[in-house]
Order: C-alpha cells, then structure tokens, then sequence
C-alpha cells in the first residue's frame, strides 16, 4: 500500500508539475501575446508621436522662417529709411537758405557796371555767389530749368497766365518770377513763373 501511495504521489507530483509546466507555458504565451499587442501599440502610438512631432516640427519650421523673413524686411526698410532721411536731412537748412540765393542773384543783376568800382564789387558778389551755390551744389541741390520748358504742376507753380506772342508757346514757361529747386531729385521749392496762354 505504501508502494501505491508513493506510485500515486509521484504520479500525482507528475500530473501537478505537468499542469503547472502546461499552466506555465500558457502563461508565458499569453504573456507574450500580450507583449506583442502592447509592442504593437507602443509602435503605434510611437509612430502617432512622431509624426505629431514631425508636424510640429515643421510648424516650428515654417514660423521660423516667417518671422526671419519679416525681421529682414524691416531690417531692409529701416536702412532704406535711414539713408532717405540722411539724404533729404539737409533740406530744411538749405530751404531756408534759398532766400539768400535770390538775393545775391538779385545784387548781381542790380549792380551798375559803369564805375571801376561796381565793377569790381560786382565780380566779387559773383565770386561769393558761385562759390555759396556750388558748396549747395555738392549736397544735391539743383536749380530747375524753366525758360522755354512746357508748364508742369509737379514742378512749377503759375503765378499768372498771359497771352502767348505766338502758338509755340502756348502751355510754355514765358518768364521765371522765383526760381525752383530740387534736392536729390526732390522738389524742395516749385518753380513761381508766368505761363503763355
């Protein structure tokens, strides 16, 4: 009876280990079912973070690029400025000065060249008046040519019509009361004169 007893425990620790081994083995197929479905998700989610990541990358990308852009055009603008500003900078001083101009330009026209002396006044005035125009000169003014030229409202301002000698100069300059000048191409005083009609 002990025999059978042994005989059947040892049958029985057989069935249990072969259960448990079989049990064991289930285990591990489940667990390595459930393994590859989480690796399959993880891949998924992984492959779905990457590319949200690669979209926000090129998000980043694109805003980047955007703002460099719009800082390089304002750059550019502000240069632009700068030098327009530095350009027309003197404009106020020389308007000012073109008063003075006119009326060295009116003393050389008044001077009586009769005497020795007026003479030599006159050419000293002359001296004076070339070299103040050329310094102004230098700095980008210039004296507009009116004499003869079609009237043009963007240049010159009428300041009255009178009956045109013949048909040639109708519309045309006929006589300079103040003269016009420009600064770097810019109109800093309009041309006053008198326009055949």
């Amino acid at each position: 009876m002990m025999g059978k007893r042994k005989k059947d425990e040892k049958q029985s620790m057989k069935n249990t280990f072969e259960n448990s081994t079989a049990a064991q083995e289930a285990e591990e197929r489940d667990g390595l079912e459930r393994e590859n479905t989480e690796a399959t998700v993880d891949a998924a989610a992984g492959s779905a973070t990457i590319q949200g990541l690669n979209e926000q990358v090129s998000e980043l990308n694109d805003r980047y690029l955007r703002l460099y852009s719009e800082f390089d055009n304002y750059r550019k603008r502000t240069l632009k400025e700068k030098a327009e500003l530095n350009k027309y900078a003197s404009s106020e001083i020389i308007t000012r000065l073109l008063p003075v101009l006119d009326d060295f330009e009116r003393a050389i026209r008044a001077y009586d060249e009769s005497s020795e002396a007026g003479k030599s006044l006159k050419e000293g005035v002359v001296l004076i008046f070339n070299k103040f125009l050329s310094i102004l000169n230098q700095q980008g003014l210039e004296q507009m040519r009116t004499a003869g030229e079609s009237f043009d409202t963007d240049f010159h301002e009428a300041i009255t019509n009178i009956p045109a000698a013949t048909p040639a100069q109708k519309g045309k300059i006929v006589d300079e009361v103040e003269k016009g000048y420009l600064l770097n191409g810019k109109v800093i005083r309009y041309a006053k004169v008198v326009v055949g009609s």
